[in-house]
């Protein structure tokens, strides 16, 4: 019960703290669980955030679940759940009453214009971090992807669904031929 508790008390925390969208509350959710609590080793991680990034629905909310069942499983993924919707929840209801009034608030217009370099170091660190694992894994396939997908996705103009897709399919027949070469060894 004590672990729920505390899932549910970062969960909480992470997401009523973040703002910026889902990549930056993913990367502090690695910072936490991987990190600091070592809950869920680094890979891992990665194969949630893949899963989270390809599933419909908000980034966020997909990654809170999957961490959740990765440490609790069902319980766990519905603690993770009611934590990461809870907050955001309760601030657009509080915010619903005076929305006029509040959106052309000068004071609220610059608060949101000063988070946006904050946000973009933060997404800018799960990428850079993320790319170094992939890089430190000295597969060369992946490092192959990793660059194609940003060089097509970037300068390429491609939905970005298409190359998660294609790049799931790619990782999934080669863990399949790597698990065949490695059964003949």
């Amino acid at each position: 019960m004590k672990k729920y508790w505390k899932l549910f008390r970062i969960m909480f925390t992470l997401s009523l703290f973040t703002f910026g969208g889902g990549y930056v509350i993913v990367s502090l959710m690695k910072e936490r669980f991987v990190d600091k609590l070592k809950w869920i080793d680094e890979e891992e991680m990665l194969n949630i955030i893949a899963i989270a990034q390809s599933s419909p629905g908000a980034v966020a909310v997909n990654g809170s679940v999957l961490v959740g069942y990765k440490i609790g499983k069902m319980r766990g993924a519905a603690v993770s759940l009611i934590a990461t919707i809870l907050p955001p929840f309760l601030i657009i209801s509080i915010i619903s009453v005076g929305y006029s009034r509040f959106s052309e608030n000068p004071l609220v217009k610059a608060f949101l214009r000063g988070l946006q370099p904050a946000v973009a170091a933060v997404i800018a660190d799960v990428v850079v971090s993320l790319g170094i694992n992939v890089i430190k894994k000295k597969e060369v396939i992946y490092i192959i992807m990793m660059v194609l997908s940003f060089v097509v996705i970037y300068f390429g103009n491609v939905n970005v669904m298409f190359v998660i897709l294609v790049s799931a399919l790619i990782g999934f027949f080669y863990s399949r031929l790597s698990a065949k070469g490695e059964k003949r060894c």
